[in-house]
């Protein structure tokens, strides 16, 4: 058995998206290949209605799939294919965009004023870039919850883990992908697929991500008023942590237990062409994609 090593434990960025939606990124559009086979990842956490409200309009995708998660509030959304529904608390959707998609979200803040939820994005290899769309729409009730004896608790949202299988299923990824709550003091170690690559997102507390007999953090170079300094860290809320190689990934939680995504999936190891909800193999294949957009066949027929 190896414990992962932390390859970089990082805050995301404050960031305006869609029609002016106030959110937090973790990770996109730079280095494709650090996540691979995951492009970008969205915190669009928000305690005040006007942040989120305005939603993201009408926009296209091609080449990759979406995992909404909704902690708190709702997500309302519609596509080109004529689909429409709600996401509420504890609820996934999984799009598959392939050849093409025209959609949008609209966030609804509960009665508290908050909107909580996450939104990864994952490629498509080469062979099912323009495959037909489709969408997974998982209530809360359908995903599976493993309660330990030490009060660790895992919602298995996507593939197997301890002895649970998740609801969502045919993703070309082959993902794992976890809500993860460890109480206060306790150590647990998850077991990952050496083949695939691994990222932690944190939401709620803090633990140390390490090989260590106490939550003293792992060594790591940060900028600390304008200086490069070694300091240990103990991730904390809105921190995704990229783990490299080994058998599993081992937390220590902190003094107020940690709650984070787990997530893992099989490189695809293959060149991006990225450009906005676009994400190809080639110049060739964005410049065709933006033709299709302006021309009106971006949508497919259905076969």
């Amino acid at each position: 058995m190896s414990i992962r090593p932390v390859l970089s434990a990082t805050q995301s960025k404050p960031t305006l998206e869609g029609a002016g939606v106030h959110l937090h990124r973790a990770f996109g559009f730079h280095e494709p290949e650090a996540y691979d086979p995951f492009l970008l990842f969205d915190d669009f956490r928000n305690d005040d209605p006007r942040l989120s409200e305005k939603g993201f309009p009408w926009h296209p995708h091609r080449g990759i799939e979406t995992i909404t998660y909704v902690l708190a509030g709702e997500v309302e959304h519609e596509d080109s294919l004529g689909n429409a529904g709600r996401l509420g608390a504890g609820d996934i959707q999984w799009m598959t965009a392939g050849s093409g998609i025209m959609h949008q979200e609209m966030p609804h803040a509960n009665t508290k004023g908050q909107m909580h939820g996450f939104q990864l994005w994952a490629n498509l290899p080469r062979d099912l870039k323009m495959t037909a769309p489709k969408y997974q729409d998982v209530p809360s009730v359908e995903i599976p919850v493993i309660e330990e004896d030490d009060g660790t608790k895992v919602r298995v949202v996507v593939g197997d883990f301890w002895g649970k299988s998740g609801p969502v299923d045919g993703i070309a990824a082959d993902p794992l992908y976890l809500d993860v709550s460890v109480p206060a003091g306790i150590t647990k170690t998850f077991p990952i697929d050496t083949r695939r690559q691994a990222f932690a997102y944190v939401f709620e507390g803090a633990g140390a991500f390490t090989d260590a007999a106490a939550p003293q953090g792992v060594l790591l170079e940060k900028e600390v008023m304008g200086q490069e300094v070694n300091i240990r860290d103990l991730s904390g809320n809105r921190t995704v942590v990229r783990f490299g190689a080994g058998d599993d990934v081992r937390v220590q939680a902190g003094p107020e237990g940690v709650r984070f995504l787990l997530v893992a999936g099989a490189p695809i190891r293959e060149p991006v062409a990225w450009h906005g909800p676009i994400v190809m193999n080639t110049k060739d294949e964005l410049r065709q994609a933006m033709a299709d957009l302006r021309n009106g066949t971006f949508i497919q027929p259905a076969h």
